[in-house]
């Protein structure tokens, strides 16, 4: 009697594994130009309080539930509200870094793909900055909301948002948190097989209740960074993995089941 067992895992296709230099420098130029992106898209305050409002009317108008839902989740526990802010401050960058260098090694066909739609994904959500500034919910006075990072710690933003010279926090709109985070739940779905692979989706919808419930991200954010992604999905094939000629069946059944009509014809027996 034969189990049948998981698929093997499959060996990295080295001859779709693109040059190390030349990625180091691309990921960190696309980087570069994130930062300096968003840095170009500060100062409209006005502007970005006046986005706010209308984004805050608009999700009222639509019947989505009110941000404060989730934050008063998080305010029950000081460690829980505590441990919200930290996973927003270090595990964005991290997460997708360390995403990024396993398909490198493990997946190069979607490296080069996830890669692609990293950046296709990171362009629109920068130009985006640019044409719609907006305060986040934690500074809408009509929200009502806590600035968790401030009161609670950590918090990755200066106290005065209009001089803050480290983070754009006028760049709301969408939130690339939640739209790293959900590709790179689906870059690990799509790349590995594993029965539970689908459990790589609790990382967006842990940073989903995060980035809302610390009041750094409407529910809209998220929204629109989906449909962006989407959008990205639908413009760029997925990668084709390598037929292989290999059959599994060939190794758990016994050889003298594979003996030609001759061999049976002589007689021979063992």
């Amino acid at each position: 009697m034969y189990t049948r067992s998981e698929p093997a895992e499959r060996e990295p296709d080295t001859s779709a594994r693109p040059p190390l230099v030349r990625e180091l420098l691309l990921v960190a130029g696309l980087f570069l130009v994130y930062k300096l992106g968003r840095q170009a898209a500060n100062g409209h305050v006005e502007e970005a309080f006046r986005n706010a409002g209308h984004v805050w009317s608009f999700e009222r108008a639509v019947g989505l539930p009110g941000e404060g839902a989730v934050q008063g989740v998080l305010l029950h526990s000081h460690t829980l509200v505590q441990a919200a802010n930290t996973y927003y401050a270090t595990v964005h960058f991290p997460a997708t870094l360390a995403f990024l260098v396993w398909l490198y090694w493990r997946r190069p066909r979607h490296y080069v793909w996830s890669r692609r739609i990293l950046a296709v994904l990171t362009g629109a959500a920068l130009a985006l900055h640019l044409l719609f500034p907006l305060a986040p919910p934690r500074m809408l006075q009509a929200a009502g909301l806590v600035d968790t990072g401030q009161v609670y710690g950590p918090t990755v933003y200066g106290e005065t948002p209009a001089t803050d010279s480290m983070a754009n926090q006028f760049a709301a709109m969408p939130s690339l948190h939640f739209g790293w985070a959900l590709a790179v739940a689906v870059g690990l779905i799509v790349a590995t097989r594993s029965r539970w692979r689908l459990l790589w989706l609790l990382h967006p919808l842990l940073t989903l209740l995060v980035v809302v419930g610390t009041a750094n991200h409407y529910w809209l954010d998220a929204i629109v960074v989906s449909a962006l992604l989407s959008v990205a999905y639908a413009a760029m094939r997925l990668p084709r993995t390598p037929v292989r000629t290999h059959l599994p069946w060939q190794t758990a059944i016994p050889a003298r089941r594979y003996a030609s009509p001759a061999y049976a014809r002589s007689g021979v027996r063992r």
